[in-house]
Order: structure tokens, then sequence, then C-alpha cells
């Protein structure tokens, strides 16, 4: 086979061109393209780091305005608790006065409702004993025929009904 015998007339110049191709190829890759791969992974990098630092600020600045916010938030929840009892406070004592107005405008009423019920109750009794003392008069001397007198007759009336 004549491309065997050739290999070895030609396998020299094959390798040189090998070198030197891979040669230019390593020299245009080195000093042109690497640089620009190195520059761009660089800025990439930068900016990425970048964006990190400005994420973090932003993180802190969100938990600092997220701790005062809950700060005046619990302050105003506070605020408001302390007013609820005080509005709590003045309308119990408010009701209480009204209600210690009330109730001693019942027992006062209550007291005179007494009154009433126990002069009527005295107005009645005497009066029932009265009309007792004449109804037991009339009855004595209609059945026994001896008359008896107003007093005899109130004093009989008296000791039967407090007997």
């Amino acid at each position: 086979m004549p491309q065997i015998s050739q290999l070895a007339e030609t396998f020299a110049s094959q390798i040189f061109w090998l070198l030197v191709t891979f040669g230019f190829v390593f020299f245009v890759v080195g000093k042109f393209m690497v640089p620009k791969v190195l520059s761009t992974i660089d800025q990439r990098d930068q900016s990425v780091a970048g964006d990190l630092a400005a994420a973090e600020a932003a993180r802190a600045a969100a938990d600092q305005a997220e701790e005062r916010w809950r700060a005046e938030e619990n302050a105003a929840r506070e605020a408001a608790q302390k007013r609820i009892a005080d509005a709590r406070a003045k309308g119990a004592a408010a009701a209480e006065k009204t209600l210690a107005k009330g109730n001693a405008q019942n027992e006062a009423r209550m007291a005179e409702a007494e009154t009433r019920i126990a002069d009527a109750t005295s107005a009645v009794m005497a009066e029932i004993e009265a009309v007792a003392a004449d109804a037991a008069k009339d009855i004595v001397s209609r059945l026994s025929g001896t008359k008896v007198t107003a007093a005899e007759a109130k004093k009989a009336v008296k000791a039967a009904l407090n007997g």
C-alpha cells in the first residue's frame, strides 16, 4: 500500500503543521479569548456580589422596618387596651352610680309604700275592730239579751284578734 509507505515521509511535516496550528490556536485563545471570558466572569461575579450585598442591605432595612412596625403596633395595642380598660372603668363607675341612685330611689319608694301599707293596715285593723266590736255588741244583745258597753266589746275583740 502506497499510503503506508508515504507515512514516514509525510509524518514529520504533519506533526510540524499540527504543532504550528495548535500553537497558533493556543496563542489566539490565550491572548484574545481567555481574557474576554475572564473579564466577563469577573464582571458577573462582581454583579452577583453587588446584588447579594444590595439584597442583604435591603433585608436588613426590611428587618429594621418590621421591628419598628412591631414596636409601634405593640405600643398602639397597649394604648388601645388601656383606653378600653379606662372606658370600662368609667362605664362601670357610671353604671354603679346610676344603680346606687336607682336603689336609693327604690328603697325610698319601698319605705314610703311600707309606711302607707302599715298606716292602711292599722287603719283597717282599727276599722275591723270597730266593726267587730259593733257586731259583737249586737250579737251578744240579740242572743243573750244583755247590754254590753262599747268599751267591753272593744276589749273582747282585741283579746280575740291578738290571742
